[in-house]
């Protein structure tokens, strides 16, 4: 298990380049199994989650090819079907969420699609039944071994329909669009996700010979295609890291230049940051934190009640940044309400923000209010241990910004979703040390 040893309390200053969004790969990567021709993509981070999914793939027979520091190139032309009933697919696929996006690709273009239940982070529950409920009424029969927690659906042909999705769920959303690509016949999808990934992955499907419209809805219409062919893909930048990075520079007072963050892309991201009174400056497609010397006061609502701020499908705010505000909070002038509504065991983690000195109330598993400090109290360091990536991403934001030596141990939660998390925060000035 891997450790992170961090030497808090120095102020940072330079450029930091986010990298590919690792929730984009993860559906993107899955995509390439839906043609025979090559398709080539760009931005691909470096990460675990990332590279597990891409040896799933090599293991499944795509034909894979690194042509760049993070570019590749896929050609299943020769997918390995028996690979789904190994003993090997059972145990790869579990260590990673977003194995459950190969299912509607396979289910699409071979007609079954199996998947052991994905692990991932350890937040709370998240189920699959939008996915399945999506693939039964496409047409797929599907069943589920209960013993070995063993999913499968099977199709001799997928059929387009209407159907409501029980939630706006991104990659349940995003896994029955791969299969009702290829259906016959007309879908239509509503209450589907619409975040910028998602939109990314019909783009790019579009280039590929599908026919999706109503694109950054919540209404998508699919009418099926008999084939898809290759393309060539890039990346977005990844804005739960663009949105850790912004949080950093507030914590740490330093000033900061997030490089090619596409802002158009960012949603209510940047507002959210700036009700907590951070300073945030648009330079072209960059973002400047300046250093906040008098540090940042939370902006109440307009009749004198304290903030709250809660996560919502997109365009409302990811739940993946929540733990980053709250950590953010705890050195504000003011107080401020998170609330959690997806994941009931995603703010488990505050109870070392309290080690730390932050004073957080944790009301119930999903609400916090957390009273700021103003910079008068500063967090003092200490021994934690990583709970999941976003939380372990907080708990290293605080560290830094806090007096003396902490360390953060179970470090691969990190690496899950941040590339060369260490070496690119030393660039910036961050005393911080892997040790393994």
């Amino acid at each position: 298990m891997g450790t992170f040893k961090i030497e808090g309390g120095h102020r940072l200053q330079g450029e930091i380049t986010p990298q590919g969004a690792k929730n984009e790969a993860l559906q993107i990567l899955c995509a390439v199994l839906l043609t025979d021709e090559k398709v080539t993509i760009h931005n691909i981070p470096n990460i675990i989650d990332v590279n597990k999914l891409i040896d799933l793939l090599e293991n499944l027979g795509v034909k894979i090819q690194k042509i760049g520091p993070s570019s590749y190139t896929f050609k299943a032309d020769d997918v390995h079907l028996e690979y789904l009933h190994s003993e090997e697919y059972k145990r790869d696929g579990r260590g990673l969420r977003g194995s459950i996006m190969l299912v509607g690709p396979l289910l699409a273009r071979f007609g079954r699609g199996f998947i052991p239940k994905p692990g991932g982070d350890k937040i709370g529950r998240r189920r699959l039944d939008t996915h399945f409920e999506g693939f039964i009424k496409l047409g797929a029969s599907f069943r589920y071994n209960r013993e070995e927690y063993f999913y499968g659906v099977e199709a001799e042909k997928l059929k387009g329909t209407y159907m409501l999705l029980d939630e706006a769920s991104v990659t349940g959303t995003a896994n029955i669009v791969m299969a009702a690509v290829l259906a016959e016949g007309t879908t239509t999808i509503y209450n589907a996700a619409c975040e910028p990934y998602l939109q990314q992955l019909c783009n790019m499907l579009n280039r590929m010979g599908a026919k999706i419209s109503g694109i950054g809805s919540n209404l998508l219409t699919i009418e099926g295609v008999e084939k898809l062919v290759g393309t060539e893909h890039t990346m977005l930048p990844d804005m739960i890291e663009i949105g850790s990075w912004i949080g950093l520079a507030a914590m740490t007072k330093s000033e900061i230049t997030i490089k090619n963050v596409s802002w158009d892309n960012l949603g209510v991201i940047p507002s959210v940051f700036a009700k907590l009174g951070i300073t945030i400056e648009r330079r072209g497609d960059d973002i400047h934190i300046p250093e906040h010397k008098d540090g940042y006061e939370v902006q109440n609502y307009i009749d004198g009640s304290v903030l709250t701020i809660s996560d919502a499908p997109w365009p409302g705010f990811t739940p993946d940044l929540l733990s980053i505000i709250l950590t953010v909070a705890t050195q504000a002038r003011g107080s401020v309400l998170i609330h959690q509504k997806m994941f009931e065991s995603r703010l488990f983690f505050v109870d070392k923000l309290i080690d730390m000195g932050a004073k957080i109330i944790l009301c119930d598993p999903h609400r916090a209010t957390v009273i700021g400090h103003d910079f008068e109290s500063g967090l003092k360091a200490t021994t934690m241990t990583s709970p999941d990536i976003r939380a372990g991403v907080s708990l290293l934001i605080a560290a830094l910004s806090a007096e003396g030596t902490s360390t953060i141990h179970n470090i691969e939660q990190i690496d899950r979703g941040y590339q060369d998390i260490d070496g690119r925060l030393r660039a910036i000035g961050a005393r911080i040390v892997r040790v393994d």
